[in-house]
């Protein structure tokens, strides 16, 4: 199982808070970075100094970093023209060497929009999966070919399509195509639309912060949906995103509690939480329910002990 760390910046964070937990991600041996791609901070806090944009930051992060993989989780289809985040995260792969990865949702927190003056319709899937048509399009349309695409939300013609990333992405037909594109994450809860725009666009489908059991049927359903177009659903890595509360006894778990403003029994419950033993039995639960991967989130960023008990006592007893 891969451990990623997942922070949410919006909460309160400067660059320089984010890299320094980027780079401690990085000395600890967890597989990756992840951020939110929010402009507004939730809750009662202040959020001061104020946002971080998702992919400005990547990019200084790529730069800044050698080995672990970085992306959204997720980024909002609101927030950016498919064209214009196409050229974004191509540039960002290259800058970091190959090491980029999208997630891509279709954006909820209204507030935010209505604060910083950004459209937020009512009716939004249409503009994901517009969205997920253009930017992988663009990625996979051959040097010296030319894109285009007539939608109800987006035209795109005579596209050159450039720049590409870094990366490849075999398709499903099995080809691989140079610079096909950086993986596309896709995450929700929905019981149908969710699972086909995974099955058809994504190399790892994501379920954010669920209900412990009704993991084997989220997955359950994006399988079905791959085995529907005829894609393997082995083709896809299954993950999950949880808060993650760890410390080495009862007293020290309660103070990481306090300092995120959560109570400790509710985040035993719902995330990967408790001492070093209760936070290895969760894990071991999560692989037995199917998940591959886990974003353990991250909210005091402040706490770089935190990420160091988690590597030093937990990541070892991870399969």
């Amino acid at each position: 199982m891969d451990l990623r760390i997942f922070t949410e910046p919006q909460q309160g964070a400067s660059y320089d808070d984010v890299l320094r937990v980027a780079q401690a991600t990085e000395r600890l041996g967890y597989n990756a970075f992840f951020r939110s791609d929010h402009y507004l901070v939730m809750g009662d806090g202040d959020g001061l100094p104020g946002p971080t944009d998702a992919w400005t930051t990547l990019a200084g992060l790529a730069r800044e970093t050698s080995t672990i993989r970085l992306g959204t989780l997720v980024s909002s289809a609101t927030f950016r023209h498919p064209g214009v985040l196409a050229i974004q995260v191509a540039q960002v792969d290259q800058m970091s060497g190959g090491r980029v990865e999208l997630g891509l949702g279709a954006g909820w927190f209204a507030q935010e929009h209505a604060a910083y003056g950004i459209p937020f319709p009512e009716k939004r899937f249409g503009l994901l999966t517009e969205q997920l048509e253009v930017v992988t399009g663009l990625w996979r349309t051959p040097v010296g070919e030319r894109f285009t695409h007539q939608g109800e939300h987006y035209t795109l013609t005579d596209s050159p399509a450039l720049p590409k990333p870094a990366q490849h992405v075999a398709l499903a037909d099995g080809r691989r195509v140079e610079g096909a594109g950086v993986p596309v994450i896709v995450g929700g809860k929905g019981p149908k639309r969710t699972p086909a725009l995974a099955a058809r666009f994504a190399s790892e489908f994501n379920a954010s912060f669920p209900e412990i059991a009704d993991i084997p049927q989220m997955f359950g359903r994006v399988r079905s949906a791959c085995e529907e177009i005829g894609r393997d659903p082995h083709d896809l890595t299954y993950s999950v995103a949880l808060v993650l509360c760890v410390g080495a006894d009862d007293v020290e778990v309660a103070r990481r509690a306090a300092a995120i403003g959560r109570e400790p029994g509710e985040l035993r419950e719902h995330g990967v939480a408790g001492t070093v033993a209760e936070a290895v039995d969760r894990l071991g639960e999560l692989a037995e329910a199917g998940v591959e991967r886990i974003y353990l989130q991250v909210l005091d960023l402040a706490d770089i002990e935190h990420l160091e008990l988690v590597a030093a006592q937990v990541a070892p007893h991870v399969r």
